[in-house]
This record gives structure tokens, C-alpha cells and sequence, in this order.
């Protein structure tokens, strides 16, 4: 039975969520079907990411768009959202949607009652609230495109298979390793041999082998000081990412699962990170783990936060993340 929103999204426990959202019947709607091509959809979606990501609080740190979903790795700011003067509020809300009846008037400077005042800041923080939300953020993704991939193939109905399924990310590590599972999408799929031909990843745009109106608006990385208590940043050096990235990729793509090489990047051993079980993860993250990706204690701190009776993929965090 599917859980309600909020019994799956507590940012108060963690701001970071890997994200899936697939066409419906995964069908290649983003790619070739009868000898049609839609791949300018995929351009759509990283349009579209990229202006989202100017008016939510909601950081993008990774993405991979491919032809019948595409994966998100976001992390929420709602400090920041909290933090936004109120005429902020109106402007990003308003670049979105139109504001209601006494917000405009609130907006426009125009006299209001005692009570109407009440209402229109109500109104206003109820719109703060939904820039560090994360089913708003993806209802302004997906229904944009729905409705012009519809009207393109002259149809109606349903675009998308249904919600979009979320996999909270409880550290840096389980973070890490949503980043890498999202940007190996492409060489998992067989669809690019290497990192600069993953078209429609992050991995490929923050490597600048691509411009990407995505670009200057990914969650940047914290360089050699790995600032890990910067809310703004990933506490990683890119080049080490890089490195850690094309080393998974390289593991994969030659399919022996069991074999690690002698170079295996050092941010392993800095963060403790089993090999083996990161190359298994990076094969399944979806399989492996249910909705939660993290050590096994925050695994069951969280689902006990949020009333969860069952722990599913603890075994596997005991052995990814210890």
C-alpha cells in the first residue's frame, strides 16, 4: 500500500533524497519509439531542472536523464527557504504560479483589513513552505513536460508511470554513493562506454565535457577543505568524485564484480567504505535498499522517527556503511 508523502520525506532527519521518475509503462518516451525520436525531451528536463533550481530551495546533485526515467539526487535547504525576506518569497512563488487574490494584493503594496492581512501572510508562508518541498519540486518538474509531450503526440491521458518513488539518503556516504549509482546510469545501460559520453548526466556536465544550462546551478563541491557541516556544499574534492566515478565505472563495465584493482581510489579508506558492497550498490541501489540508504543505526533511527515498523536493506547498509 503506498505510504503517504510525509511518512517518507522528514527533512528535519536528513535533507538528501535520491529520486526516480519513469514514463509510464517505461516506455522510451525520451528516446526512440516507432522510429521517432524524442531525445529533445531530455534536453526539456535539464531546462527545466536548471529553472527550478533557481526558484526552490532545493539543491540538484546529481541527475541522469535516460530514454524511459530519469534519477535525481536533491538535497533541501530549508534553512535557506526560512531564511528568504518575504518579497523573495513572491518573486520565486510568482515565477511558478500566480499568487492568490490577497498575496497579489499584499505584494502590490495595496491596503488590506486587519483580517485580510492575517490571511495574506498565511497564504505567503504556506508558498515559503512549498520552495523546500519536495513533492512541489517534482510536481513543477513532471507536469510541464507531461503536458507538452501530450500535446506533441496529439494525445491524452497519463505520461508518467505514476509517483515518484524517493530513497531518503541519511550521511555523506549514503549520499556519495546515491551521486555515483545516478551518474553510472548510462555505462550500467551500456548506452556510453565512458564518462564523457554519458550525455545527460551531471557527471558529464561538472567534468565539463558538456555545457549544461544544469552547469552553474549543481550543488558544488567543498574542494580540498571538505566543509562536511556546510549545508551548501558536498564535502568532496570534484576531482577525487571524478576519480572515484570513472574507477566504479571502469569495475562495472568490465563485469567482474569480485575483482578490485590495486588503485582503488583513496576516499574508500577515508570514509570506510566496503569495495565490494559499494560495487554491489552500484549495480542496484533501487533492489538493494526500499526507501532509506544509510548506516544500519541512522537506518533504524530514522524509521523509528518516522513509525516505520520494518527496516528493509539493513543487511546490506551493515555492510556498506557499517
Amino acid at each position: 500500500m503506498p505510504q503517504p508523502r510525509k511518512a517518507l520525506v522528514s527533512v528535519d532527519t536528513t535533507p538528501s533524497y535520491h529520486v526516480v521518475s519513469r514514463c509510464v509503462r517505461r516506455t522510451f518516451l525520451f528516446g526512440v519509439v516507432d522510429n521517432k525520436d524524442f531525445s529533445h525531451r531530455r534536453d526539456a528536463i535539464v531546462e527545466r531542472l536548471s529553472e527550478l533550481a533557481k526558484l526552490f530551495c532545493i539543491d540538484v546533485a546529481a541527475y541522469a536523464i535516460m530514454s524511459n526515467h530519469y534519477h535525481l539526487v536533491v538535497r533541501i535547504q530549508k534553512q535557506r527557504a526560512l531564511d528568504l525576506p518575504v518579497t523573495e518569497v513572491i518573486k520565486r512563488w510568482s515565477g511558478l504560479y500566480s499568487l492568490p487574490f490577497l498575496a497579489k494584493r499584499y505584494a502590490n503594496d495595496e491596503v488590506l483589513t486587519d483580517a485580510e492581512l492575517v490571511e495574506a501572510e498565511r497564504q505567503i508562508e504556506e508558498r515559503r513552505e512549498r520552495l523546500y518541498d519536495l513533492s512541489w519540486f517534482m510536481r513543477c518538474l513532471n507536469e510541464p513536460i507531461a503536458r507538452e509531450a501530450n500535446l506533441e503526440d496529439g494525445c491524452t491521458g497519463r505520461f508518467w508511470e505514476g509517483r515518484f518513488k524517493s530513497q531518503a539518503l541519511l550521511d555523506e556516504r549514503a549520499e556519495l554513493q546515491a551521486m555515483a549509482y545516478v551518474d553510472l546510469n548510462p555505462i550500467r545501460a551500456k548506452m556510453a562506454d565512458k564518462l564523457e559520453d554519458s550525455d545527460f548526466t551531471s557527471i558529464q556536465t561538472r567534468a565539463n565535457f558538456k555545457d549544461s544550462p544544469m552547469g552553474p546551478l549543481l550543488l558544488p563541491f567543498a574542494g580540498d577543505s571538505h566543509q562536511s557541516n556546510n549545508p551548501e556544499h558536498i564535502p568532496y574534492n570534484l576531482i577525487e568524485y571524478i576519480q572515484l566515478v570513472e574507477w566504479t565505472g571502469r569495475q562495472l563495465k568490465a563485469g567482474k564484480r569480485g575483482y578490485i584493482k590495486s588503485e582503488i581510489p583513496p576516499i574508500f579508506e577515508r570514509l570506510k567504505i566496503n569495495t565490494a558492497a559499494w560495487l554491489h550498490n552500484c549495480e542496484g541501489l533501487e533492489k538493494t535498499y526500499y526507501r532509506v540508504i544509510g548506516s544500519a543505526a541512522r537506518l533504524q533511527e530514522f524509521c523509528e522517527k518516522l513509525k516505520q515498523q520494518r527496516v528493509l536493506g539493513i543487511t546490506a547498509a551493515r555492510q556498506a556503511f557499517g
